[in-house]
């Protein structure tokens, strides 16, 4: 699978430098993407049961369980576009714990179209 923007975990990387626990399973996730041709939400379930999908195009946060790191990424046609990446604390600011928020964070960055 192709990967979009992965510039948004690097700089989660370099914001958590030294932390090499989380380092390692953010790269875990990349290689994981990289290798993986998913079709079906099942697909991914097998291989990352924290996949948590938000809406019905294909956008999923990715729960990194050692430092309740969350990131979103939209699976589409072999493509894997990293949209969002941060704490859950930071998580929370911006989406509120709300498939509602999510949505509207994502039509106004013309993710996804009503």
């Amino acid at each position: 699978m192709r990967i979009i923007n992965l510039g948004v975990l690097t700089k989660h990387i370099k914001k958590n430098r030294g932390n090499t626990k989380l380092v390692k399973e953010i790269k875990d996730l990349v290689q994981t993407l990289e290798t993986s041709n998913w079709f079906s939400e099942e697909d991914i379930k097998k291989v990352r049961p924290d996949a948590d999908r938000v809406n019905p195009i294909g956008c999923y946060f990715f729960n990194i369980h050692y430092d309740r790191t969350l990131i979103l990424i939209e699976i589409n046609n072999g493509e894997a576009e990293i949209l969002w990446c941060g704490s859950h604390q930071s998580y929370d600011r911006t989406f509120k714990n709300n498939k509602v928020t999510i949505r509207r964070w994502l039509l106004e960055r013309k993710i996804i179209k009503k």
